[in-house]
């Protein structure tokens, strides 16, 4: 698919990055720490011999990234770049655009969220260059702004502490720089999740509703803060994405506010949608960890309540538009990158999750069914392991389950302890010697079963899917390991056949680590090499 050119170690500090490529466009990203004029040059030869054209930024503040829009580029076509800044320092990458629409010109993408600057520098994304892939989403929690890290020890509050944040997870350390690699290779795509900005926050609520003060006690929208707008600023400046704004939408929460709605087609392959689920948000309901009967029945009512919103209207809308768009173009897969699940995990926690907001949840799942959108692929993060399932919605709190053709693809984490598995054993209710017996799993396949087990038995009381694509009428077969990847850090991989239109889905992992065991030894954490820990494909109906 590609041809690949010297991709090595830049000694810019976050290395260089191409990001919201479309079949004619990209952007082209840098931090320079010499003030001065950068300069960007590209070309479809490797070696450079002829160059197409030249763009160029100024760097007056070195904490301050660098970004330019290449247009006018032509579908299908991998081209490479160079960066070169005042001091003269030069680093090169690639990209390839889109597919034209209505071309089968087959996909591979990759997937993944969650990494925190402790655990640094991240070989479970190790092996992404060598996968050749046409984008990688950055899918939420891309930086702990929110947390103590080692650059920073306390939460991030001005624009430059949150630029501290985003710069400590792309940098290089212990003589890596993982991100820097990755994002040479192949172009970028990315959205927030809470911890770009502050744990749980929901920006469509007000600024004195947050549990803990950040936003102030005022009476304006989260997403009217100062805290809010720099954190917002910061990642946007990070990554390299296009400066998008809505215009008026007739709602306060999202009128001219940043946009982080991205809709892109991929040939007659794919669609690919990337969602905003944090800055319009209502806040979420209150939920203790183990609520009594009575409360989770109060819960899952009033999650049904019709006018709270995950999303906001204005997204939800332009989703429901553009998938209406992908399936009369016969365009075959429809991505939907969702930061939290929207597939039912029980109640811990589910307020968090779009099971929180079961009304506008119900009215999306609805519109897929009604609308006869077929091989709709949701992919989610934020839980920290892998678990698939079908979907399924309801009318109300006790209604029947409603099947949809579409399935939740929950993502492992780049890097955060726990991962997902010992999280859920930890605050389950099982007895001392349940978890015991756990532990003493000698293969992390099994502890992974036992995980599903765990989670399915709060599943099915409430008449939700059991783990898993078996049964569910999605057209799917497990290759390797399970529908459940809940012990290791690592990302995951998609590729659509060109010719076949099948769906090939493959989880990658290493061993998890803490801040300790990598302090400790740190040359057998970063050699750790990420393999095959789940492997399934799927096949599209027609």
């Amino acid at each position: 698919m590609f041809t690949s050119i010297d991709l090595s170690l830049s000694t810019l500090p976050n290395g260089v990055a191409s990001g919201d490529t479309t079949q004619t466009s990209t952007v082209l990203w840098t931090r320079s720490t010499a003030k001065g004029t950068v300069f960007f040059e590209y070309s479809i030869q490797p070696n450079f011999c002829t160059i197409l054209g030249t763009a160029s930024g100024l760097v007056t503040d070195s904490n301050q990234p660098i970004k330019v829009e290449l247009t006018n580029l032509k579908p299908r076509t991998t081209y490479y770049y160079r960066v070169t800044d005042a001091a003269g320092t030069c680093a090169g990458g690639q990209f390839r655009t889109a597919a034209e629409l209505g071309t089968p010109a087959g996909l591979r993408f990759g997937v993944a969220g969650d990494w925190h600057g402790d655990l640094a520098p991240y070989p479970a994304i190790a092996n992404v260059p060598e996968r050749q892939l046409e984008f990688f989403v950055a899918h939420g929690d891309t930086a702990y702004a929110d947390l103590k890290t080692p650059d920073l020890d306390r939460p991030a509050s001005t624009l430059d502490e949150f630029r501290i944040k985003f710069n400590e997870v792309y940098s290089a350390r212990l003589g890596l720089n993982t991100w820097a690699d990755l994002r040479a290779s192949t172009s970028i795509l990315a959205t927030i999740d809470d911890h770009e900005v502050d744990d749980n926050f929901a920006g469509g609520a007000l600024a004195s509703s947050h549990r803990n003060g950040r936003f102030g006690t005022g009476s304006e929208l989260i997403n009217n803060t100062e805290l809010f707008k720099n954190a917002l600023q910061a990642f946007q400046g990070y990554h390299p994405l296009r400066d998008e704004f809505y215009g008026e939408t007739g709602e306060e929460r999202t009128t001219n506010k940043r946009k982080l709605y991205r809709y892109n087609t991929y040939g007659s392959d794919a669609a690919v949608f990337i969602l905003d689920t944090r800055s319009f948000r209502d806040a979420n309901l209150p939920l203790s960890f183990n609520p009594t009967k009575e409360q989770e029945k109060e819960f899952l009512t009033r999650s049904f309540e019709p006018n709270r919103t995950f999303l906001g209207q204005q997204q939800l809308t332009d989703l429901q538009r553009d998938l209406l768009d992908a399936q009369n173009n016969c365009i075959t897969w429809k991505f939907i990158l969702i930061p939290e699940p929207i597939q039912n995990l029980g109640i811990p926690v589910a307020n968090d999750r779009y099971e929180g907001f079961a009304a506008e949840r119900t009215q999306l799942l609805r519109f897929i069914k009604e609308n006869c959108i077929k091989n709709v692929v949701f992919i989610s993060a934020d839980f920290h392991g892998t678990a698939v399932n079908n979907l399924t919605y309801q009318e109300s709190p006790d209604g029947v389950q409603i099947p949809v053709d579409a399935f939740d693809i929950m993502t492992s984490p780049v890097a955060f302890y726990e991962p997902f598995g010992p999280t859920s054993v930890r605050f389950s209710s099982l007895t001392s010697e349940e978890k015991a017996a756990y532990e003493a799993l000698p293969t992390i396949h099994e502890k992974d079963e036992f995980v599903k087990n765990l989670v399915d038995a709060r599943l099915i009381p409430f008449g939700y899917n059991p783990l898993g694509l078996e049964g569910s009428g999605i057209d799917a077969t497990l290759l390797k390991g399970s529908y459940v990847a809940a012990h290791v850090y690592g990302w995951t991989e998609f590729e659509v056949d060109a010719s076949t239109q099948q769906l090939r889905v493959i989880t990658y992992g290493i061993e998890p680590y803490s801040l300790e065991q990598l302090t400790a030894n740190p040359s057998a954490i970063i050699s750790r090499t990420p393999i095959i820990i789940s492997e399934f494909i799927v096949n599209s109906k027609n």
